[in-house]
């Protein structure tokens, strides 16, 4: 790893996934949650959008490369214990596989208070 990049591993010291809270600029809702490993988050600075490491097939995806669905970096900001990041992105297309824009849909609260 470069020097330019060796604020990396700040980020890194309590486990070598990140979370990544993606926060949609337009709107300010929370699209989803992904992970980084070291190698993910370099190459997101490096081409200015969002890259992951899935945990279920342990590789690393660039989110939107195969549905269009592009996130393009804004803002990338870490948390004061340096073990959680919010990526501010301009979202094209929904987020969610689903297809939903944001993966959080699922109401439980008002399930909850409804049943």
């Amino acid at each position: 790893m470069s020097d330019k990049f060796a604020f990396i591993e700040d980020y890194f010291k309590k486990s070598d996934l990140l979370p990544a809270i993606v926060q949609e600029r337009s709107t300010g809702q929370v699209l989803m949650l992904a992970y980084m490993n070291r190698e993910s988050m370099q190459k997101t600075f490096e081409t200015g959008y969002t890259w992951f490491y899935s945990r279920s097939r342990q590789e690393l995806w660039n989110k939107g490369a195969t549905s269009g669905h592009l996130q393009k970096i804004v803002d990338i900001k870490g948390d004061c214990d340096k073990d959680t990041l919010l990526v501010i992105v301009d979202q094209t297309g929904p987020a969610c596989h689903t297809g939903s824009h944001s993966c959080f849909f699922n109401n439980l609260w008002e399930e909850y208070n409804n049943g």
